[in-house]
């Protein structure tokens, strides 16, 4: 569950750009460059959201927006669980800036300028566990990471695992392909050993298995 929010000056965004920079902003943030399964971010892109903001006022500290010619600033506030904001902060600020970025080339902007000067600020907040809540109910972390990524768990006992390099598998709960050699999140069932991508997927895997970890 993300929230994504654009704040950007009355004007500078047409109706149609709006929602162009919103698609980017989801795309953006979706395309992490990881193996997870497709099921897994379909379901992630699901539960992402953007909301456009243009404030009645929009002032900085340097100087007041006057001239309409003036390059326009942006805010981007992204909305995530706390324990997934250190993991996700360095990519979130690259590929939104970039999404912002190519926003700006298409209105006939200098994109470069959100990289060489402070135009563009990115904010990645942490919401505390418990604070987030669907169907009713508050949903932890790796509550959310059960709803997520439920269609690939439900898919992984009919996954194809030939052609992965020599000493990997296949995270049974996130579809991310695994070095075993690099990783001490293992555990092994029936023979089979599995291995995760992080702390949160192997304790989803160790609560369905009946898996006590050490604390």
């Amino acid at each position: 569950m993300i929230l994504i929010e654009l704040f950007a000056p009355a004007g500078v965004l047409d109706q149609a750009q709006r929602e162009e920079a919103g698609k980017r902003l989801i795309d953006a943030l979706m395309a992490t460059g990881d193996t997870h399964a497709e099921a897994v971010m379909d379901s992630a892109r699901a539960l992402t959201q953007v909301l456009v903001h243009e404030p009645a006022a929009w002032i900085t500290g340097d100087r007041p927006r006057t001239d309409p010619a003036d390059p326009p600033r942006y805010l981007i506030r992204v909305t995530a669980p706390a324990a997934w904001r250190k993991d996700m902060s360095g990519h979130a600020i690259d590929r939104l800036t970039q999404a912002l970025a190519n926003t700006e080339a298409a209105a006939g902007r200098d994109p470069g300028r959100l990289r060489d000067q402070p135009h563009a600020l990115v904010q990645v907040v942490g919401i505390a566990e418990g604070s987030l809540g669907m169907y009713g109910r508050p949903m932890g972390s790796l509550d959310l990471i059960r709803h997520m990524t439920a269609p690939h768990r439900d898919a992984v006992a009919h996954l194809a695992t030939d052609g992965l390099p020599p000493g990997t598998v296949i995270d049974p709960v996130c579809g991310m392909t695994v070095d075993l050699g690099a990783t001490d999140l293992t555990l092994e069932v029936d023979g089979t050993v599995h291995g995760f991508c992080n702390g949160q997927c192997q304790r989803i895997f160790a609560d369905e298995h009946g898996i006590p970890l050490s604390a």
